[in-house]
């Protein structure tokens, strides 16, 4: 299985372009990874979830397969656009405030960012994606500059934070209890109910025992992922990124999660703020995913008022990250968007 993975690296034919940008966004200096074989074709945009986690974004480059989607066939329909966040990977520096690190500042650098690839490619519109994270940015960018965006798809996309993770500290403590792991029930009862605001270490200490349950990542006898090894595989072998620049993800994670925005996170609701979208939209979820439940996502689908089109996907062999042969029709899903 590993094998299989690793041979879906590819590189562009010499007319396409694979390149990437410092530019200065948010008063700082950010990364993009731009792939295409042609440029004049119609921009895609994906937006990484974390904040802080970079992936998919600039150690990406002529890989495959980027945490929800192949890319092989994108870059020849479209000028792929990967972006690592403030915060995050390329773009992570010590010297960034804290201040900075809150929901608008992130809504506008991605403003920023829309607005240099629609300049740079003279373009009057992109195409937008975003995955977990990336998805509270997304959804409200195609709220907020519908005039700006051809479509929005959400990949894992989060509706209501407090009460995702609500359901994810139920679904942790039932596995701490039934592991008969006394530490982490201990451990995650401490952190009281949801939503979590009193402290960053209530939401960091629920993660933390999420990521050692595996919760990002569905295998069974027949569906077999090589979850986070594989991207860490795309994050360590990255041409683009240096020793410094690896250190700096881990660094970057924690240093994105402030007590500002986790009391930003509480607040987010997007069944109540967001009642309609007036460009296409589509939400892709793996039905195995307890990090971002999908449910929720399917009931503000229902009530969602669309009236350019909307569409609802399940994958079945994937949790929050994707399943390589899901990851395969999402790509082919993304590429129908052009009509």
């Amino acid at each position: 299985m590993g094998l299989f993975w690793a041979k879906k690296d590819f590189e562009l034919t010499s007319s396409g372009v694979s390149e990437v940008v410092k530019t200065r966004i948010g008063g700082i200096d950010q990364y993009l990874l731009i792939q295409t074989e042609n440029v004049k074709h119609p921009v895609l945009l994906m937006l990484h979830g974390g904040p802080g986690f970079p992936v998919p974004g600039v150690s990406n480059r002529s890989r495959d397969f980027a945490m929800v989607t192949t890319t092989k066939e994108l870059v020849k329909q479209y000028t792929l656009v990967f972006w690592d966040q403030r915060g995050a990977g390329k773009t992570f520096s010590r010297h960034v405030s804290a201040d900075t690190f809150n929901l608008s500042q992130f809504i506008q650098d991605a403003k920023e960012v829309i607005n240099y690839l629609k300049s740079r490619f003279h373009q009057e519109r992109i195409y937008l994606a975003g995955h977990s994270w990336g998805s509270i940015l997304g959804l409200r960018l195609a709220q907020e500059i519908p005039d700006e965006l051809y479509s929005y798809i959400g990949f894992s996309q989060i509706i209501n934070w407090a009460e995702n993770d609500r359901l994810c500290l139920q679904w942790t403590l039932e596995r701490a209890r039934s592991l008969g792991h006394t530490k982490a029930v201990a451990a995650l009862e401490a952190c009281g109910e949801p939503p979590f605001v009193t402290s960053v270490k209530q939401w960091s200490t629920l993660r933390m025992w999420m990521a050692r349950y595996n919760s990002m990542i569905y295998n069974d006898e027949q569906v077999k992922h090589p979850g986070m090894k594989l991207v860490m595989s795309i994050l360590s072998r990255s041409p683009d990124y240096s020793i410094i620049d690896f250190a700096n993800i881990f660094r970057g994670f924690k240093h994105s999660y402030t007590q500002a925005l986790i009391e930003e996170f509480a607040q987010i609701d997007f069944a109540v703020t967001i009642p309609r979208l007036d460009i296409p939209v589509t939400f892709i979820h793996g039905r195995k995913d307890v990090h971002v439940y999908g449910h929720i996502v399917e009931e503000f689908y229902k009530k969602l008022d669309a009236p350019q089109g909307k569409n609802f996907i399940w994958k079945d062999k994937s949790s929050h990250m994707f399943h390589l042969e899901d990851a395969e029709d999402n790509e082919r899903t993304l590429i129908r968007m052009l009509g």
